[in-house]
């Protein structure tokens, strides 16, 4: 089953991007660090003598943190003691959290274009997967197909908002939609929240666990590494109910254990951070988005919408190229020195060809870089034909 997983498109692209000596806007990753205060926080609390197995759910400060951020930002009260887990990371949050509820037999519904890890845990843990798709370029959600996914077997959607690849960010009244659903068929939803402050053009993320009703259904995820461009830390944490929460900890028993204090500890001090640092993320986010998508643009691409995440969507159809998105994303990696990743890569199947993902979470001269990079290759193509 591993074996036909194979190696993910993100470290792909990422190696051939290294040995072509391109720019990297394929995998999601910043290329500056973050606040500085978080990083001299976690520096100092390597020296403090607290280096040892801390607490299997997170230490105290972060899970306190995390219930505070989630009642500051979304009205939501959690007990930190019962109701957060620290994982190593969100991929891990998201593995431990479909481990919680997944049983051999049960079905979850599952919306493509997806992030690649959720369907290969779904199999690994003997259950069945739902696909329900959502086309471009508006990317709305099908949904008389969706009802369909729902059935006697369902256990639980796992819904990512904003989107990854797509930078969809549900609307109010698609999650009034979905918790209907999950109502009516007594399901569960794990959402995978990640780039919850990272939401641009004056929207506001609204999680699913906040609607009435869903306190009790919902399993909510965020991120360390996206909240503060730290993404090498691979700090998660989970929100759930109290019984949902002490079967998501004995997952993460036997996935990770725990997760290195010093940086749990720094990200508490993150979260407790001034709103003007999260607006900030969204300003600073959204500008490059622009910066992106405009020179994007001019060189021929259709620049699809992004209302949140560190993602552009694009259709390179009008440049002419002729092969799918696996082979034209190899192409500018090697011949114009810019990375991306294929959008096909998000889907199991039948996926769309001719769509190539950019991250904008570079510096502005980077981007601009990229940008030439790409005008000078494809002006080129087109005098040569």
């Amino acid at each position: 089953m591993l074996d036909a997983i194979g190696t993910t498109i993100f470290t792909v692209m990422s190696a051939l991007a290294t040995r072509h000596g391109a720019i990297n806007l394929g995998q999601g990753f910043p290329d500056t660090d973050g606040p500085q205060d978080v990083i001299d926080a976690a520096a100092a609390a390597l020296r403090d003598g607290r280096n040892q197995y801390p607490p299997l759910t997170g230490v105290a400060e972060l899970r306190e943190a995390v219930a505070a951020a989630n009642q500051r930002f979304y009205g939501i009260t959690v007990d930190p003691a019962t109701e957060v887990v620290v994982t190593s990371g969100a991929t891990e949050a998201i593995t431990a959290c479909l481990m919680a509820l997944l049983n051999p037999g049960d079905e979850a519904v599952l919306i493509e274009p997806l992030y690649d890890t959720y369907l290969p845990v779904v199999r690994m843990l003997g259950a069945t997967a739902r696909l329900v798709r959502l086309d471009p370029p508006d990317w709305q959600l099908p949904r008389a197909a969706l009802e369909a996914a729902f059935g006697p077997k369902t256990k639980l959607l796992l819904l990512n908002s904003p989107m990854n690849p797509t930078g969809k960010v549900f609307s109010a009244d698609d999650l009034a939609f979905i918790a209907d659903l999950l109502a009516r068929h007594d399901c569960y939803a794990v959402c995978d929240e990640v780039y919850e402050h990272l939401i641009f053009d004056g929207l506001k993320h609204t999680p699913l666990m906040s609607l009435p009703g869903m306190r009790e259904r919902c399993l909510r995820i965020g991120s360390a590494g996206k909240t503060f461009s730290l993404t090498g830390w691979k700090i998660g944490y989970v929100t759930a109910p109290a019984r949902l929460a002490t079967l998501v900890a004995r997952a993460h028993q036997n996935l990770t254990f725990t997760t290195p204090p010093n940086l749990q500890r720094a990200v508490a001090l993150g979260l407790a951070k001034d709103d003007a640092y999260f607006a900030g993320l969204s300003t600073d986010l959204a500008a490059k988005r622009d910066i992106l998508a405009a020179g994007l643009r001019d060189i021929g691409f259709i620049v699809l919408p992004s209302s949140g995440s560190y993602f552009i969507t694009t259709d390179f159809t009008p440049l002419g190229f002729e092969g799918d998105d696996v082979a034209f994303c190899r192409h500018i990696t090697e011949h114009a020195g810019v990375a991306a990743i294929p959008v096909s890569a998000f889907y199991p199947a039948d996926a769309p060809t001719h769509y190539a993902r950019f991250a904008f979470c570079k510096r502005e001269s980077v981007l601009r870089d990229a940008i030439d990079r790409l005008r000078r290759h494809f002006a080129a193509r087109q005098a040569a034909e």
